[in-house]
């Protein structure tokens, strides 16, 4: 079953991920291009204390945790995994970059397992790591595997002034075995205006066709015939006389006047595939400000993209991996091109961000299990002590929330948003405030004052604890918000984390929306901590 998977890849890959079942894995690990770039080599002492990875919060650090990881991998990974490290680290030293290979080998060895022998890979990066990674694929997956190295346009020119503006991202495409018949669908685009124009001709029905060669390339001792008065050519023909005769009755051959000159073939433009797509991608837009797929989180990449990758290496069915899968888009695809897919990532703030995404596009067609995710109040209890931000975003995940800031600090009263329709062309909003920890009085209040503020049409406190009786009365008093049907709908309402998880929800108005409920935490599950959508 299509799964989203809350936790470290490594950890999720080697208890979840059987061996050899995966037709193609996208993953753009997360990597701080834009960060100072002679900070990324500065040595570090290793006994820095670990940073745990956030969202938002894309830097890998050299400290305990990827000194025994790198360790770890130079000891058990095979030979040349473990050359290509030690070489790493002679070369770097101890250092933010160091670590980051280090965290990446042993995701890139488990990714190595899960695939097929006929699967793909492609890494996302950008030049500031891809030559290392290159190096690092070299040694997990093997030199000859390596396919192509694409160059994608990702962004228009910088003000860059005094370097060249760097534009674009690297994928490095890999294969487990290239002795295999690995999945591949060439890709055509149209032909452009300007290449018709130049190479193209209309015949008296003013059918487009352009002319390409008849003779052989090599020599063809069989193929050496005169044809209709042309001789042969020096290497002779491409075509049997049995083929010739079959595009002459078809009128596919060109013959000139001059019978020095020798007849061409008549390629149509109706029939022609397009453009082979090259290993240099530069009609692949990036999403701008207005595009209707923008999740506003900063590493989304454009579905064409991720489009094209699968459509690539993949057939219906085949199942798509995203280990480090962020907002989803890979996970989106692979959904709406009719693959089975496994996304991954360490933040609730994604698996909301993919919940909400699926439900859009999808509604209830996008069937799929949440793994890892607290399931009872005691999970939750355990989540909010670990993490008030992950606790928030999967609280708000559980009703179908978008949050609304990806910057902590900054939420002005507001940590999650919901928009309804109740009425032909007018946008309305429920507004959300989470709170994780002990409740006070003044939180109803607050909550009030940003419901008038920001004009919206309910607000929602979402708590661990029961909320007081007072709190309670003092929602009480803030009324109704009345649909255009008459229907009343309280304008502040409390729920509490035990709440939704023994299946309540949010009321408002659903006209022409469907929301999902959570499930009971009664509710018998594929696996510990497992959500079915």
């Amino acid at each position: 079953m299509n799964t989203l998977y809350y936790g470290d890849n490594l950890d999720i890959l080697r208890r979840y991920v059987k061996d050899e079942t995966v037709a193609l894995v996208y993953l753009g690990p997360p990597f701080k291009s834009n960060q100072d770039y002679n900070v990324l080599f500065a040595e570090q002492n290793g006994t820095r204390s670990a940073a745990q990875i956030k969202a938002f919060e894309d830097t890998w650090r050299w400290d305990e945790e990827s000194a025994r990881t790198y360790q770890e991998t130079v000891e058990t990974g095979t030979e040349q995994v473990s050359k290509v490290m030690q070489a790493f680290r002679t070369f770097l030293g101890e250092n933010d970059m160091l670590a980051y290979l280090s965290m990446m080998a042993p995701r890139l060895v488990e990714l190595r397992r899960v695939l097929k022998p006929t699967g793909s890979i492609y890494l996302h990066c950008d030049p500031t790591a891809s030559h290392y990674l290159k190096l690092l694929m070299d040694g997990v997956f093997g030199p000859i595997n390596f396919r192509s190295e694409v160059t994608w346009k990702r962004t228009n020119v910088h003000s860059d002034s005094k370097d060249w503006s760097n534009v674009a991202d690297i994928l490095l495409y890999y294969v487990r075995d290239s002795r295999t018949d690995f999945r591949w669908n060439p890709i055509h685009l149209k032909h452009s205006e300007e290449h018709i124009a130049s190479k193209y001709q209309a015949d008296d029905s003013g059918r487009l066709y352009t002319l390409s060669d008849m003779t052989s390339p090599h020599p063809r001792p069989n193929m050496m015939y005169e044809w209709k008065g042309h001789p042969s050519p020096s290497m002779g023909w491409r075509y049997s006389k049995e083929t010739m005769t079959k595009l002459d009755g078809e009128e596919r051959i060109w013959y000139p006047d001059d019978k020095s000159k020798r007849p061409r073939l008549k390629r149509f433009l109706d029939e022609m595939p397009g453009t082979l797509v090259t290993n240099v991608w530069t009609d692949i837009y990036p999403i701008n400000s207005q595009a209707q797929e923008r999740l506003d989180y900063p590493t989304q990449k454009p579905e064409a993209l991720l489009e094209r990758i699968v459509e690539a290496s993949s057939n219906e069915s085949d199942v798509i991996l995203d280990p480090f899968c962020g907002c989803g888009t890979a996970v989106a695809v692979a959904q709406k091109l009719k693959r089975q897919w496994i996304g991954i990532d360490i933040t609730h703030l994604a698996i909301t961000l993919i919940r909400h995404r699926l439900r859009d596009a999808f509604g209830g067609g996008a069937q799929y299990q949440i793994v890892g995710e607290p399931v009872s109040l005691p999970d939750a209890e355990a989540l909010a002590k670990q993490d008030p931000y992950q606790f928030q975003w999967w609280a708000l995940g559980l009703v179908g929330a978008r949050p609304v800031e990806q910057k902590k600090g900054a939420d002005k009263g507001i940590d999650g948003r919901l928009y309804f329709h109740d009425e032909p062309k007018t946008t309305k909003q429920v507004v959300f405030s989470v709170k994780a920890g002990a409740l006070h009085a003044t939180y109803v209040r607050d909550l009030r004052g940003v419901v008038e503020r920001e004009k919206a049409a309910i607000g929602v406190l979402i708590s661990l604890e029961q909320p007081s009786k007072p709190m309670r009365g003092e929602a009480a008093s803030a009324g109704f918000y009345k649909a255009p049907w008459g229907k009343d709908y309280a304008r502040l309402q409390l729920l509490t984390v035990a709440d939704l998880l023994a299946g309540k929800t949010v009321d408002f108005p659903r006209e022409n929306v469907t929301f999902k409920k959570a499930p009971k935490a009664d509710t018998p599950v594929a696996e510990p901590g497992t959500l079915t959508f």
